[in-house]
């Protein structure tokens, strides 16, 4: 199929076949479809797992009704025509029972990434995803910047695209917005950058 602005580079449908095939033939393939383009996410390093079980110990702490995931992919887009897979999901406990590979987004409170060090993660971190989350509607993504250092907390989802970011340097407080409601204290991700 040829790409152009307004068409897809394949069909859902198409997309999810080929996903399925590439998650049990290669190893660690993480395979996503946003905004119409076949994407792929590094293998995590060691550092990157660090930091979703850092973050997911808070999360148990401060909220022990909720959980964050970190293998379930999501349908996301206004018309539903994207797959992501986010590092983390945050979501009350059993949420995604039932569902198949790709889950409906609706128990979704938040959603995390972890930048990796490769050439796509500008774009997809920090253009194609947050506006992807934000059509989906859900209320809070969580970009936690290698690169740069700092942490970005997008809220107010309205349409494609947050109402609010704010952006912290690591090793400051960060209060995660309702409906989450968790505070984290971002010192430790200073020790899980290159």
């Amino acid at each position: 199929m040829t790409v152009t602005a307004d068409r897809p580079q394949m069909l859902v449908t198409e997309f999810e076949e080929l996903a399925r095939h590439a998650d049990r033939s290669i190893e660690g393939a993480r395979l996503e479809f946003i905004n119409g383009h076949l994407g792929g996410k590094a293998v995590p390093d060691g550092d990157h797992g660090s930091i979703i079980e850092w973050l997911t110990r808070i999360c148990m702490q401060q909220r022990p009704d909720l959980w964050l995931g970190s293998h379930q992919g999501l349908v996301v887009e206004t018309y539903r025509q994207g797959r992501a897979r986010p590092d983390g999901s945050l979501v009350p406990s059993h949420a995604f029972a039932g569902e198949g590979e790709w889950a409906d987004p609706g128990p979704v409170l938040m959603v995390v990434e972890v930048t990796s060090y490769d050439s796509d993660t500008d774009r997809r971190d920090r253009v194609d995803k947050p506006r992807a989350y934000a059509g989906t509607g859900i209320p809070v993504y969580l970009l936690i910047d290698r690169d740069t250092c700092e942490v970005k907390v997008h809220s107010r989802p309205d349409g494609g695209r947050y109402e609010t970011v704010q952006t912290l340097p690591f090793g400051k407080e960060v209060a995660l917005p309702e409906p989450v409601g968790i505070s984290l204290d971002t010192e430790p991700l200073k020790n899980w950058v290159r």
